[in-house]
């Protein structure tokens, strides 16, 4: 049976959104020109110092129960071995896993020698493990075959095995593969202008080499944009000035390196749903365009954050009464099994 039912008074809510007009300079842009136009978006962030990190990180990085958010040590289902809280933990010296925390360049540092602004982007910077970050050292992240070390949370030091390279890598565990994919296309995107200066084995020219790329969409496309990133892609904006785009956008990512792929399968955010008519008088529908997208409950907020409906039973097509409503803006808030996603919708 359908639940429908109207709260009062409940808190403000507090969504945060792409600033209006961010990518207004991209639409209806694909491959390189699309590439060129988004750099020139995200170039001229506020550069932080080194030491600035640690603090960052307090808000960049912090899990639920204010430890930190370590994506070297905690497991597929949240748990770990160990956890880490900020300041105190701070590294140090380290004697194995569990000892400390430091800044891991997860584009290694040595690939841009060290170099500013790179040095402190926070959008490639996480708090990690100490001798996990040791571990990593400046290996390409890759597809371990057989491993020569894996640490506790299953990331893993060896061989490649993903078609194209062979050499030595680091694997990170399936859950965060995305997180660090979407990092690595912000990395060849806003430094585009100077890639072509940096040495690695994923890179080539100004760009990602053939099985970087390739490797980096199949890990997009298999771990997609949680919550988390969309809230550290917000904290992030606040203190650079810029975001990745990539988390904004994922099917971005098909549309610059992309060969016959449909960049809808990559966007599980706001263009997963279309909102019509809009603005709407008596009822409004809302259009799944993502078959991956499925919907746990949606809520409408008023312009004030007043919680006015609930819907947990979403029905393709189903057409939704709005006639009791006043006229003006609303939020509409949908929950699904990838991202929260949220839509203004205007009542005349």
């Amino acid at each position: 049976m359908r639940i429908l039912y109207i709260l009062l008074l409940l808190p403000i809510f507090n969504f945060a959104q792409i600033p209006f007009g961010y990518y207004d300079d991209a639409d209806g842009l694909e491959g390189e020109n699309l590439r060129t136009a988004l750099y020139n978006i995200i170039k001229g962030h506020n550069v932080e110092s080194y030491n600035d990190l640690w603090t960052d990180f307090q808000t960049t990085d912090k899990k639920a129960n204010g430890k930190v958010w370590d994506m070297y040590s905690i497991h597929a289902d949240g748990t770990a071995n160990y956890e880490y809280s900020f300041v105190s933990d701070q590294c140090g010296n380290y004697s194995g896993e569990g000892s400390c925390y430091n800044r891991e360049h997860s584009f290694p540092k040595s690939w841009f020698n060290d170099a500013s602004p790179m040095y402190t982007d926070l959008f490639h910077l996480y708090p990690t493990d100490g001798y996990t970050n040791s571990m990593r050292s400046n290996y390409p992240y890759g597809e371990v075959g057989s491993a020569t070390w894996t640490s506790t949370n299953g990331s893993k030091k060896g061989n490649n095995v993903y078609p194209g390279y062979s050499g030595t890598v680091f694997e990170p565990i399936d859950e965060f593969k995305g997180d660090f994919a979407r990092t690595y296309f912000y990395m060849v995107t806003r430094y585009k202008n100077i890639v072509s200066n940096w040495n690695s084995d994923m890179l080539t020219d100004d760009n990602l080499s053939t099985w970087a790329t390739n490797m980096l969409m199949d890990w997009a496309e298999a771990d997609p944009v949680s919550q988390k990133e969309l809230d550290r892609n917000n904290n992030v904006y606040d203190i650079q000035n810029n975001r990745n785009p990539f988390i904004d956008h994922p099917e971005y990512i098909c549309l610059i390196w992309g060969s016959n792929c449909d960049a809808a399968i990559y966007n599980y955010t706001n263009a997963s749903f279309t909102v019509f008519p809009n603005p709407a008088e008596n009822y409004f529908q809302l259009n799944l365009t993502n078959p991956k997208v499925t919907v746990s409950s949606i809520e409408i907020y008023s312009i004030t954050g007043e919680l006015i409906f609930v819907d947990t039973d979403y029905c393709k097509n189903e057409k939704y009464d709005i006639s009791n409503f006043e006229k003006g803006i609303y939020i509409i808030n949908i929950l699904t099994n990838k991202v929260s996603i949220t839509k203004k919708l205007t009542v005349n």
